[in-house]
């Protein structure tokens, strides 16, 4: 297993719309093990393929506390049940550091294929749902910053690449 390169926004690679994955196979399946050390290594819950730089319709997560409950959506697609939204306090690892409250669906479905391209439904609550929605928009070329203020976005995109220009 190899630790992955986590693009950090502003970079417009994370603005990629991820195509969908033809073929679950053993090169899907080693990426799924690399995307799941590089977002343990990085104490994330969630990290989408378009993170990485690979922009194919692909998300691993783990929401428990033990790191023992990881779960693989591919090729997801999410419908909305309800018309309820709640806010949560949203981080990312491609926007280290930072928090802001963002208003999401609290009822979806979701269906995708296992990592062995096997297609499962299911209809998460609480954090699970909102973490799903999080990642499906990495995938989809979105940020949770594009759901706050223009100008909170451009406070953030400026303290990140003074963080970028000290780095180099």
């Amino acid at each position: 297993m190899a630790l992955l390169e986590i693009l950090e926004f502003p970079d417009p690679r994370l603005r990629t719309i991820a195509k969908p994955v033809e073929n679950v196979d053993d090169s899907v399946r080693t990426l799924l093990d690399n995307m799941f050390e590089t977002m343990y290594a990085a104490s994330g819950i969630g990290l989408a393929a378009t993170q990485v730089n690979v922009h194919r319709r692909i998300v691993v997560m783990d929401i428990s506390e033990d790191q023992t409950e990881p779960l693989v959506f591919i090729n997801p697609e999410v419908s909305v049940l309800g018309e309820d939204e709640a806010p949560y306090d949203e981080g990312c690892l491609s926007v280290p550091g930072f928090y802001e409250s963002v208003d999401r669906p609290t009822q979806i479905r979701v269906d995708a294929l296992d990592r062995d391209g096997n297609p499962y439904s299911i209809e998460p609550d609480g954090l699970l749902a909102v973490c799903i929605q999080h990642e499906l928009d990495h995938l989809n070329g979105k940020l949770f910053v594009d759901y706050i203020s223009q100008i909170k976005r451009q406070r953030i995109r400026k303290k990140l690449e003074k963080i970028h220009r000290a780095q180099a």
